[in-house]
């Protein structure tokens, strides 16, 4: 087997370094090499001093087969990875006119008079090639040396994360450096935790030796990645596997690969061709939002209501205040009638509903912190469910509407599947009884 390539990444930016930013760039560079069996070989974080971006490149530079370094592309005083870069290099910097061109049309495009510290940009080591930029002023820089390529991305994630996968990635794949397909497959579970999920799959992994399995768990989600480290699988076969795999799953299979959630809803919600309305209370939008990330959702998202009060419960969704003196604003009627206001109210097919007490004060001695109550109106009938979590409040309100998306998912493959009178049900064996009971005794 060829001696695989070692790839390092240099992060720059104080603000990395004082924790004002997630380093969001180390886990989506990381997993994109990691999809193309490459691991990174190491992440350094560095200041916005050009010594420190200097001595840090000659050091990962000295080792690495491909360097990437991301941030110091733009226009400002700290901004001076490329002209550190370029000295080490031994190129000198060139003015290109092109990126000029792109950077005036940027700015005449939002009607925005360019200031001349943005030419600053327009800079480019002489021997290297412009990775355009559609969504900034910064393009990225191509240089190949010495056997080596360096690849400089501009900071902003909106602007990096699509330069890496249409512009990156396929030049790597041109020159060898990648694989043209992933080398995993993945497939995302939802419902069952990641001891029970293994041993729910062990049988199928012990009748393949040398299969490469790795689990990675997220909030309420789980994903599982087949690959073949030696090379003994192909891809094909791989896939008959992981077929294996959804099938002992059952409902608790999301999808292949890395949908969210909320899109395999949507994706359902489309098909089907009906909608959803949103009422939320301790989430605050979040579960709104997961749709609303999506493009085109207005073709299955009616819309959502954050009732946060009591009165906006009763004003805008039309809670009874009686049912709301009678058993709380956190309680399973309170869910049900909430879920059945919005869809009612935004003219829904389905109304999905969260109210709870997501933390640190609140609860009471029937409902501590952590407990949540999710409604779902459907055409079928209106229902209710109890969950809790611990955590922090973000972990316990994301871990709700993944719960609350899971939900109407299962909802909605098991209406479609009676719609179709067709009977397919998951496999129920010893080895699921124990993952049912293990995910019920975690959820209290």
């Amino acid at each position: 087997m060829p001696e695989p390539k070692r790839v390092e990444l240099i992060t720059t930016g104080e603000e990395l370094l004082l924790g004002l930013t997630t380093n969001s760039h180390l886990s989506f560079i990381g997993q994109q090499l990691a999809r193309r069996g490459i691991m990174l070989g190491r992440n350094t974080v560095v200041s916005d001093d050009a010594t420190a971006i200097g001595e840090q490149f000659r050091e990962s530079w000295s080792r690495a087969d491909l360097l990437i370094t991301t941030g110091g592309l733009g226009p400002t005083c700290d901004d001076r990875t490329r002209e550190v870069l370029a000295d080490i290099l031994g190129q000198r910097l060139i003015f290109d006119g092109a990126i000029e061109a792109a950077i005036r049309q940027r700015f005449a495009s939002f009607g925005r008079k360019m200031t001349a510290n943005n030419l600053k940009q327009a800079y480019r080591p002489e021997d290297s090639e412009v990775l355009p930029n559609p969504n900034g002023t910064a393009p990225g820089i191509w240089v190949e040396q010495g056997g080596k390529i360096v690849v400089m991305l501009p900071g902003p994630p909106n602007e990096l994360m699509p330069m890496f996968e249409e512009q990156v990635v396929p030049r790597l794949i041109a020159r060898g450096f990648f694989p043209h397909d992933e080398v995993y497959i993945q497939l995302r579970t939802a419902g069952v935790g990641e001891s029970a999920l293994e041993t729910l799959l062990q049988p199928i992994f012990a009748e393949t030796p040398g299969l490469g399995v790795a689990f990675c768990a997220h909030h309420g989600t789980v994903d599982v990645r087949l690959s073949s480290p030696d090379g003994r699988y192909l891809r094909s076969r791989m896939q008959i596997i992981a077929n294996r795999c959804r099938e002992r799953l059952g409902y608790d299979f999301v999808c292949f690969g890395d949908d969210s959630l909320a899109k395999v809803v949507s994706d359902l919600l489309r098909n089907n061709n009906q909608d959803i309305a949103i009422a939320e209370a301790c989430t605050g939008g979040l579960l709104s939002n997961a749709f609303a990330d999506l493009s085109g959702a207005s073709k299955f998202f009616c819309g959502g209501i954050i009732c946060y009060s009591n009165d906006c419960k009763v004003q805008l969704l039309h809670v009874p205040e009686c049912l709301l003196k009678q058993h709380g604003a956190v309680s399973a009627e309170t869910a049900a009638a909430m879920a059945s206001g919005v869809a009612e109210i935004l003219e829904a097919d389905f109304g999905l509903a969260l109210t709870g007490f997501s933390g640190p004060c609140g609860g009471t001695k029937e409902n501590p912190v952590g407990t949540i109550f999710m409604g779902l109106h459907t055409p079928g009938g209106v229902w209710s469910r109890r969950v809790s979590y611990l955590g922090s409040r973000p972990t316990v309100k994301q871990r709700a509407v993944n719960a609350a998306l899971d939900w109407l998912r299962r909802e909605l493959i098991r209406s479609h599947i009676n719609h179709a009178n067709v009977q397919i049900e998951p496999v129920e064996d010893p080895a699921r009884a124990e993952a049912r009971r293990l995910m019920r005794f975690r959820s209290g």
